[in-house]
Parts: structure tokens; C-alpha cells; sequence
């Protein structure tokens, strides 16, 4: 397990390498030609970036969206209308730019067709089934929640025998919210975490060090983890002096 910290000048130059290199890694990967690359996505502003980006590569890049699956770590249990849930943003920025397959499309349940939270997650949980994701995008909060899983929350457990779980007292004090678990996360072949602002500098620190007391500590990926994370963020990093 190799974990490499990308620096970047800024959060546009972050979202843009970010792009370029995952069109790069999906190329690699389907240079199998029976692989399917499977792909977790998750919210915040600079994975948006990152998928707008992405749209604009695929074109003649070599990535054949025919084998690329999409997959989400957490969604609000809200109506699939919803501005705030995640798969909507990203796909409204994907789809415009290349051919998604449906059946290679897996956003969470809405509150649209299932009861709660609870539910959506079990839903799920049959839907992921067995699946390893190849790569796995993730956001951390400043507090270092990653997906919905929060610090000093029953959603923190390491150890669950779940792989989805439903939250209906999310700290953020928002909609109820279901989210994939630690273990189902620390399963990917690769995780890659964003970070942008000086909002995220101590969790950065906190998290890179291996801080068990928080989500964003005890994520990895099983072959691979790669931090981005622009220069504001890299502020508290004890080797952080090069200018950028």
C-alpha cells in the first residue's frame, strides 16, 4: 500500500491534473480489453470541477465509456430532483460530453422510491454486491468526515460488517443520508482524496498522518492512496516549504 501527496498551486490547477490523470489511469486500466472500470464518485465543489474536466477529455482519449462504471460513497435521501444530491451534478457535467451507459450507472436511491434511509442503504448494499471499486474519489470535511462518515458518530466504525448504511442523524443537521462504510471504502484499489482551502490545512496534517480518530485517517486505498491538495491545504504539512 503506497500512499503520494500531488501538490498543487491552486484548486483550478488541482481539478484540472486531477481530470488529465484520471482519464489517464481509466485508459490504463481498459488497455485490458475485458476490463470494466469501476468508479466511485463523490460531492463538493472541487470533484464537481474534476468531472467537468473529465467530460471534456474522454473524447478522443482512448477511455471507452462502454466499460465505465459508476458508482457514489453517499447521497442525501432526498428526491432525485434535488440540487444537492450528488449524482445529479455529476452527471448533468458528464453526460453532455460523452455517452453514459445506464446500466453502468448506479446513483443511490431517492427518497422517490424507497421508505427511508435505511432502506435506500440495503437497496444498495444488494446493488454493489461483491464490487471493487478501482478508483475512489473522495471530499474530506474540515471536522474529517469522508462520504457520510463522521468523527465521534456511529457512521465511524471501522470494523462494520455493513458496506452501506443509512443515517438519519447526520451531524450536519441536513437530510437523512445514506453512505458507503469504512471497510467498503478501504476495499477500493485506490483511493484519491481532494483537498482545497485553508479550511482543510489541519485535517490534511491530521489525516496524512494516519489519525485514527477520524474517517479521513483510517481510509486507504488497498493498493494505492493519492492526496491532492493545493498549497492552501498543504499549509500545515511539516515539510511543506517549496513555493509554488
Amino acid at each position: 500500500m503506497n500512499d503520494q501527496v500531488l501538490r498543487f498551486s491552486g484548486a483550478e490547477d488541482l481539478a484540472e491534473q486531477a481530470a488529465a490523470l484520471l482519464v489517464a489511469r481509466i485508459v490504463a486500466i481498459q488497455a485490458d480489453p475485458e476490463r470494466v472500470v469501476q468508479l466511485c464518485l463523490t460531492g463538493g465543489r472541487i470533484a464537481q470541477r474534476i468531472y467537468e474536466g473529465f467530460g471534456r477529455r474522454v473524447d478522443g482519449s482512448g477511455v471507452d465509456p462502454g466499460r465505465l462504471e459508476l458508482w457514489w460513497t453517499d447521497e442525501r435521501f432526498t428526491s432525485t430532483d434535488d440540487p444537492a444530491r450528488h449524482a445529479g451534478v455529476a452527471l448533468a457535467m458528464m453526460a453532455g460530453q460523452f455517452a453514459l451507459d445506464p446500466a453502468r450507472t448506479h446513483p443511490m436511491p431517492s427518497a422517490d422510491g424507497v421508505a427511508d434511509a435505511d432502506a435506500a442503504a440495503a437497496t444498495y448494499t444488494k446493488e454493489l454486491g461483491d464490487v471493487v471499486f478501482d478508483i475512489c474519489l473522495l471530499s474530506i470535511g474540515p471536522e474529517g468526515h469522508v462520504a457520510s462518515i463522521f468523527p465521534d458518530h456511529p457512521s465511524f466504525d471501522p470494523q462494520s460488517g455493513q458496506t452501506v448504511i443509512g443515517l438519519t442523524d447526520s451531524p450536519k443537521g441536513e437530510d437523512d443520508r445514506v453512505s458507503l462504510t469504512v471497510p467498503a471504502l478501504n476495499r477500493s484499489h485506490e483511493v484519491w482524496f481532494l483537498l482545497s482551502g485553508l479550511d482543510k490545512a489541519d485535517v490534511a496534517a491530521s489525516a496524512i498522518a494516519g489519525c485514527a480518530e477520524i474517517p479521513a485517517g483510517v481510509v486507504r486505498g488497498a493498493d494505492d492512496t493519492l492526496w491532492f491538495i493545493d498549497r492552501d491545504a498543504a499549509a500545515e504539512l511539516p515539510w511543506f516549504h517549496c513555493a509554488l
